[in-house]
């Protein structure tokens, strides 16, 4: 089964025909909420939104190992991401679509880990690729059916938040080879990765990063909302083919 988990601006998905909801207990604490099952073109579907239903969690106190323990309690396979970002990279412009490949991680403070001392010894993943390649591609394979431009991969930058960065901070950023910046990238795909999902993610650069672009003089927050807005339908038509293109 497929997992969608909403960032800001998808709290809800309006192709989800909504068959139940669930609240899941975990051993790590709640979830950010209920999960919502459904399904797309009649393939069955859950989604979670990361920030709450009322957008209500802040970045940094997102309960990530809640929410992956809680997908993966119901047998969830693959997870599509979606988050928010500001656009490093020139070609990076306000309503682009991006898949990206990488991850450099600068949160701190955050449980980024299952493998605690507690209850397990002393344990490894191979993080060298950080997304699962198969996900990433049927991701690029649905914008195309659904005739979506995407920009295939990019290096996202996970930051703490929740304000957002300095225009020294996006200059180091672009130094360390980062092309987009947001704040849920990390520990979500370490912690998928942990217990064998397949998590691939969809950004949505709602701004230019500080100092960037229309972002020089300061980033204006007014204009994203309309712009992750027009952004989600394009979003919620790549999802519509993703279902589709289930591997089963």
């Amino acid at each position: 089964m497929l997992a969608i988990i909403g960032g800001s601006g998808l709290t809800r998905l309006a192709n989800l025909e909504v068959t139940r909801r669930q609240v899941v207990r975990t051993p790590h604490g709640e979830p950010s909420g209920a999960l919502t099952f459904g399904r797309i073109r009649g393939r069955e579907v859950v989604f979670l939104a990361r920030h709450g239903y009322g957008h209500t969690i802040p970045p940094h106190e997102v309960n990530y190992c809640a929410n992956i323990w809680a997908l993966h309690s119901q047998k969830v396979k693959d997870v599509v991401s979606v988050a928010s970002v500001g656009g490093i990279r020139p070609d990076l412009a306000p309503g682009t679509l991006a898949v990206p490949h990488q991850i450099i991680d600068y949160t701190h403070g955050r449980r980024a880990t299952f493998f605690t001392r507690a209850n397990h010894s002393v344990t490894h993943i191979d993080f060298t690729h950080p997304y699962c390649e198969a996900l990433r591609q049927r991701l690029l394979r649905a914008a195309a059916a659904a005739g979506e431009a995407v920009t295939a991969g990019g290096v996202y930058a996970a930051t703490q938040g929740p304000r957002l960065e300095t225009a020294a901070e996006i200059d180091r950023l672009e130094r360390d080879g980062a092309d987009m910046v947001g704040m849920t990238g990390m520990p979500e795909a370490a912690l998928a990765r942990e217990l064998g999902l397949c998590y691939a993610a969809i950004a949505v650069v709602v701004n230019h990063a500080a100092g960037r672009g229309g972002s020089t003089g300061g980033i204006r927050l007014e204009d994203i909302g309309a712009i992750s807005q027009a952004a989600m339908e394009r979003l919620r038509n790549i999802l519509d083919q993703v279902v589709m293109l289930d591997d089963g």
